[in-house]
């Protein structure tokens, strides 16, 4: 609730500010507006509305206003920022482009009990380490053009993007016991996520407000199509097979199988749960 009125809030300066016309200069000169050949960079405002309202109500765990993303973190860690960029190509007319490639691992080690034990037992038991490996890849790219309006602190903006995301995902396992007789289990070696395509072409409309020379608060809706798929999940299990001539010795097999859900999904409909609420920066 606290982001709706924060947003609101800034809509109504935004309508105020309006009111002025003409160049905009600071006291310095500067232009407050961006100009032709303008590079610009946004970020998403999310983190900074979260902050404002834990200052005001004490609570950690204030969601965001809605950011218009097409594709889901593979990481496991929510949705991710996705940094954006424009390039003016004159006082109407900018190319822009948003882009996220992340990549990760992680590495836990248990100790466990070494199979089998020596015949006379230590004082404390022998320990094995078992390792498991974890890693993502989340590639998201954005491409667009944006029409702007307007030559007071609040500009119009209104344009297409096309968003394309890759993401895939991976477990593995390695254990400090080897299968044999004594230890005669199922355990899995490798689990892999099902890979993640998505892609996005949608139209936005939405406002910039210019609160400082180059630095301007921004608000958008978007209408527009969605189509992601997502594959199988692919689990890799090693079993020890006792042999059937000499129950002494035996083999490992290794058997990989798919399953989960592979999902489609497709949609047309507005992009975001409220507004994309980015804080821009224009420089030469």
């Amino acid at each position: 609730m606290k982001k709706h009125v924060l947003f609101s809030a800034a809509m109504v300066a935004a309508m105020t500010a309006s009111a002025q016309t003409g160049e905009i200069t600071s006291n310095r000169g500067e232009n407050w507006l961006s100009q032709s050949g303008d590079w610009g960079l946004t970020f998403d405002a999310t983190p900074l509305l979260n902050y404002t309202g834990n200052l005001f109500n004490g609570n950690t765990n204030n969601g965001g206003v809605g950011l218009n993303n097409f594709f889901g973190s593979t990481s496991g860690n929510g949705s991710q920022v996705v940094i954006g960029g424009k390039k003016l190509i004159d006082a109407n007319t900018a190319y822009r482009g948003r882009v996220r490639i992340g990549f990760g691992s992680t590495t836990e080690t248990d100790l466990v009990n070494q199979i089998p034990q020596p015949t006379t037992p230590p004082p404390t038991p022998l320990l094995v380490e078992d390792v498991t490996k974890s890693n993502y890849l989340a590639v998201q790219l954005g491409a667009g053009l944006e029409k702007r309006v307007g030559s007071t602190r609040v500009v119009g903006v209104y344009g297409g993007e096309l968003n394309i995301g890759l993401g895939s995902g991976k477990n593995t396992f390695e254990y400090g016991n080897p299968l044999n007789n004594d230890n005669p289990i199922s355990r899995t070696t490798e689990s892999k996520q099902g890979s993640v395509f998505s892609v996005g072409l949608n139209g936005f409309v939405g406002v910039e407000w210019f609160a400082a020379p180059k630095v301007s608060l921004s608000g958008e809706y978007t209408w527009g199509l969605g189509l992601s798929s997502t594959g199988h999940t692919e689990t890799t299990t090693e079993t020890w097979v006792p042999s059937t001539t000499d129950p002494t010795t035996g083999s490992v097999q290794t058997v990989t199988v798919e399953a989960g859900t592979k999902r489609s999904n497709f949609g047309i409909d507005t992009g975001v749960s409220g507004a994309r609420i980015g804080v821009n920066f224009y420089f030469q």
